[in-house]
């Protein structure tokens, strides 16, 4: 058994390590949760959803995700980060298949949910083999010269998110345009697909990355009061910023943006998440309190107000553009805060803790944001509601103060 520090020397290099793991964010996230703001307005239109229904289907998969979250430091300690990851990988790849094979509400709840726990063991445990990726920047400088910082490794795992959303910015919209009784259908099954690849591709390039890593006897509790108002912060960041993804296609649709500007949105979204790797890494490095979490839920509230502000194309995609670019680093901003501020063996409960908070935002995002739209203020007013709690977000993580950090760089 190999230790953090030691390596093969058939190793792949870092990055590409960390380019592997970022697929397992593009599962989790990108297919199994954000791909649904492109099948919203064709199954809305097919089985006659209102927003509130149609909500409350992202409402139940971050149910799911909350279970999830919870059950995953139970997970890693008996089976091991990777393991847990490939199970949720393949998991999210058979649900996502299932998806397009039925059409009742019940079912297609029952699926998000379902979902939500796959996706949610998946993220975390790739969370914490990206934290421990990023420790070989640090422990070993001299051996591998100037090799990518630790906040470009997170950076390069949640950016994964960002090839989700491309991958299903390309497959959806034509899958859900062809002819015949829900179409929609086979765009879950080429979802379904593709993330079975996907995590076949993470199995094969991680194998030496988490023989256990941190052993499960050295896991340690989470002390959940000094990171009081980081936690609340990112509570807040979950329930706005789940607002924006699951309803901002149906709101461009209101506004008649044609299919083809949709689709290059979704698209231009996700290549900012992936370039956002790069943009945020020295901020996720330098920053050891609530800094990066004030500065990136600032920029996803303006983000978020600028489509209720206009509909002028070149308005939406520069909330595309920045909204990308930003909110995947919010959730790497938390990584980097626990590991930042905790010994190694606190990792896998820190995360984990961050991840239950979010879940429990994202649960309430939705169904609030759908409440909201089915009233007189339309999608717009759900969004600049959802604008407002990113500010407030942005607000309270100025309170969040470094602590007794156990990585002195």
């Amino acid at each position: 058994m190999t230790s953090p520090t030691e390596h093969p020397r058939n190793e792949l290099p870092t990055l590409a390590v960390a380019a592997a793991l970022a697929l397992a964010a593009a599962v989790s996230l990108g297919l199994a949760r954000f791909s649904y703001a492109l099948l919203l307005p064709p199954m809305r239109a097919d089985l006659g959803w209102s927003y509130l229904t149609a909500g409350a289907m992202n409402t139940v998969n971050a149910a799911g995700y909350l279970v999830g979250a919870l059950l995953a430091p139970g997970w890693l300690r008996r089976y091991g980060a990777r393991r847990v990851l490939l199970a949720g990988g393949a998991a999210s790849g058979a649900l996502l298949l299932a998806h397009g094979l039925v059409t009742a509400d019940a079912a297609l709840y029952l699926l998000r949910g379902l979902t939500g726990v796959a996706s949610a063991a998946m993220f975390v445990s790739g969370g914490v083999l990206a934290a421990r990726l990023s420790s070989r920047t640090l422990e070993r400088p001299a051996a591998s010269g100037a090799g990518p910082s630790a906040g470009l490794v997170l950076g390069v795992y949640y950016g994964g998110t960002g090839v989700g959303i491309v991958i299903s910015a390309l497959l959806v919209p034509p899958l859900s345009a062809l002819s015949g009784a829900h179409a929609w259908q086979w765009a879950w099954l080429a979802l379904g697909a593709t993330a079975l690849v996907a995590t076949a591709i993470t199995a094969r390039a991680t194998r030496g990355l988490d023989p256990a890593g941190v052993s499960a006897a050295a896991h340690t509790r989470f002390a959940w009061r000094p990171f009081g108002w980081g936690l609340a912060s990112y509570f807040l960041f979950g329930l706005g910023y789940i607002g924006y993804m699951t309803f901002v296609v149906t709101l461009l649709r209101e506004q008649r943006l044609s299919s083809a500007s949709i689709s290059v949105f979704f698209g231009v979204l996700g290549i900012a998440v992936i370039g956002s790797s790069w943009v945020w890494a020295g901020l996720l490095q330098r920053q050891r309190g609530g800094g990066a979490l004030r500065l990136l839920n600032a920029l996803l509230a303006l983000a978020t107000l600028l489509p209720v502000l206009g509909a002028h194309p070149l308005v939406v995609f520069a909330s595309g553009l920045l909204f990308g670019g930003v909110f995947l680093s919010v959730v790497a901003s938390t990584t980097a805060l626990v590991r930042h501020n905790l010994p190694p063996a606190a990792w896998p409960a820190g995360i984990g803790a961050f991840t239950i908070v979010f879940a429990a935002g994202q649960i309430v995002g939705p169904t609030l944001v759908g409440w909201i739209a089915d009233g007189a203020g339309g999608l717009r007013g759900g969004l600049a509601c959802a604008a407002g709690v990113l500010a407030l977000a942005a607000l309270i993580a100025s309170g969040q103060k470094a602590g007794s950090a156990s990585d002195p760089r």
